[in-house]
């Protein structure tokens, strides 16, 4: 049985639309509609369970935060392309839309040049992105906001299909969350493409990192109350995300290296296969513990936190260039890789509690680079690594109705 729905849509959107005529606009293309940013407020604090919230193709402007805390609101436009909300004057507010309900659904809008996160979805559950482009449309910038599409704290996350660029931190990041499908989406040109952090069970695929600093990440932050682990990371294009890092002093993605395609760091039970992964000139993969990162150590550790990376299977990725121009501090182990550091890099930290970390490579003629950081890269060598899980990690699955196409 379909459940019920009421159409809430601006008054103005639906004229125009009957009277197929291109909505009216100003010398910066926004649509003039004195009305619309106090409309669109009203319906969103009105909404109940079931509410859809339809915006018309056009550029609107924006002055304030948006909100939602009611349960089950779905906010869709004409496509991420045609139906664009723009906080470019944005006077107030900490992001552009901030969601505290459950079964919220936002798709086929833009969100651009929020003074904060784009989207923010906080203690939710059952959360859906889907062709939504988060955009700071003056290229990257540490003046830009940190997160393009951000849920924390949500069980069940379905991101599809989205656009993101310019983020200060991460383009598309879920933190402290579970079950989470993230997959064919595009994120180009912020520090972090993609972040999973202090997450369980993740599911990246389909996706298209590039331009970034570093193209998908993996984290376990130390200082958060979640740990997180079982993440798989398939299928991805991750290349030349070679940028230049932009991140605020301080922040835990300032550490990561320009030139990186994918970074573990402090994580357990993570895959890595079936990628195109190539020209990311510091290395393809990197797999680094809490002690190799510039992480603020001032707030302390959670207790349940565990420093170390273990259980990372790399196998079957396609690599290609990469390694050729690393940073400062990794050249000189360039001569150990024949001129360039190898596919996958490791930081060399073990828990002196764990016999075998098991980083494992199966992936052809990929080599592991240990660079023995605990020994100043003293020791660093080129490590066997021909291991495997004794049981892969599973598919995600997603509550049926988040996942219906529509």
């Amino acid at each position: 049985m379909m459940r019920h729905t009421m159409m809430l849509a601006l008054a103005g959107g639906l004229i125009l639309a009957g009277c197929h005529q291109a909505p009216k606009t100003d010398a910066q293309g926004f649509v003039i509609d004195p009305g619309f940013e106090q409309k669109l407020q009203q319906q969103l604090l009105d909404a109940k369970p079931g509410t859809i919230v339809a915006i018309p193709a056009g550029k609107y402007a924006l002055t304030r935060s948006l909100s939602v805390t009611a349960n089950g609101v779905t906010i869709k436009g004409a496509g991420m392309d045609k139906t664009v909300l723009s906080f470019a004057k944005q006077m107030s507010g900490a992001e552009g839309l901030l969601v505290t309900g459950d079964d919220f659904t936002l798709q086929d809008i833009a969100l651009e040049d929020t003074r904060g996160d784009a989207l923010k979805i906080n203690g939710t559950k059952n959360a859906v992105m889907r062709r939504v482009r988060a955009e700071w449309t003056g290229g990257p910038s540490t003046d830009n906001g940190a997160y393009g599409l951000y849920p924390v704290q949500v069980e069940n996350v379905l991101i599809e299909e989205s656009v993101v660029k310019g983020a200060s931190d991460a383009g598309i990041y879920v933190g402290q969350s579970t079950n989470i499908i993230v997959r064919n989406n595009r994120a180009e040109g912020n520090v972090a493409g993609i972040e999973i952090e202090n997450s369980t069970g993740a599911d990246v695929y389909g996706n298209t990192t590039t331009g970034n600093t570093g193209g998908i990440l993996v984290f376990n932050m130390p200082d958060l109350p979640v740990p997180g682990s079982k993440t798989r990371v398939y299928k991805n294009t991750i290349t030349a995300n070679n940028h230049a890092n932009f991140g605020a002093k301080g922040s835990a993605v300032s550490s990561v290296p320009a030139g990186s395609g994918v970074v573990i760091n402090a994580n357990d039970d993570v895959e890595i296969f079936d990628n195109e992964i190539a020209n990311n000139k510091t290395a393809n993969i990197i797999v680094s513990s809490y002690f190799s990162t510039g992480f603020d150590t001032q707030r302390g550790r959670s207790a349940a936190y565990d420093p170390y990376p273990q259980n990372i299977y790399v196998a079957n990725n396609r690599f290609s260039g990469g390694g050729n121009d690393p940073t400062d501090q990794f050249k000189p182990l360039m001569a150990l890789g024949g001129g360039k550091l190898p596919d996958v890099v490791w930081d060399g930290f073990v828990d002196p509690k764990v016999t075998d970390a098991r980083i494992c490579v199966q992936n052809g003629d990929a080599k592991l680079l240990n660079v023995d950081g605990p020994h100043q890269f003293k020791g660093a060598a080129i490590v066997a690594a021909d291991c495997a899980p004794a049981t892969r990690l599973p598919e995600i699955a997603l509550p049926a109705e988040m996942t219906r196409a529509r």
